[in-house]
């Protein structure tokens, strides 16, 4: 997992609680980086599960709500840093849409070594979105709160839909989003 997740998380945390509580997190998740990340650097996504266990232990908050939550800022930093992504964009289902083919593509360009997740969409009804988050890792929270971020950022009326897949290698979520009148 690239570093950049981990320093805005160790930000959000900051923002979030305080830095007392960033210093307690990774004491207590004992990890083999002791919390020292580069945003270019990689790191293995157990550290970001170790962090968000231990968040949540001393915080008394469900692991999958403080990574939904922490999707959603992570959207909000990531649209800043590179507002590129957003040009000429006027919806969430575009921007969702330009995941794979557009957003991935130039992620790839700055870090080859990324090992990003891949997404499936459909279009049932020009009202609809069915996205398919499938990656050898668990973050579907994750990928819910970006989505949810993005939704905001918008600031449009999108009810949004979650159903876990079972699959054999690795994890798949489903995400239905229905614009609404």
């Amino acid at each position: 997992m690239k570093g950049i997740v981990f320093t805005v998380f160790l930000e959000f945390v900051e923002e979030i609680f305080d830095a007392d509580r960033v210093d307690d997190i990774i004491e207590l998740a004992a990890l083999p980086s002791e919390g020292a990340y580069t945003s270019v650097g990689t790191y293995n996504h157990q550290e970001m599960l170790q962090l968000v266990s231990a968040l949540s232990e001393l915080s008394h908050i469900p692991v999958h709500e403080l990574v939904n939550k922490f999707g959603r800022h992570l959207f909000g930093c990531l649209s800043s840093a590179h507002p590129q992504f957003l040009e000429g964009v006027d919806s969430s289902f575009q921007l969702l849409a330009s995941i794979e083919d557009y957003i991935h593509v130039e992620v790839r360009k700055l870090y080859p070594d990324a090992e990003l997740p891949r997404f499936e969409y459909k279009f049932p009804r020009p009202e609809q979105m069915i996205m398919t988050y499938h990656s050898t890792r668990p973050f579907g929270d994750l990928a819910q709160g970006l989505i949810e971020g993005c939704i905001a950022h918008f600031g449009e009326n999108i009810r949004l839909e979650r159903e876990e897949l079972s699959t054999e290698k690795g994890f798949s979520t489903r995400f239905i989003l229905r614009q609404q009148d």
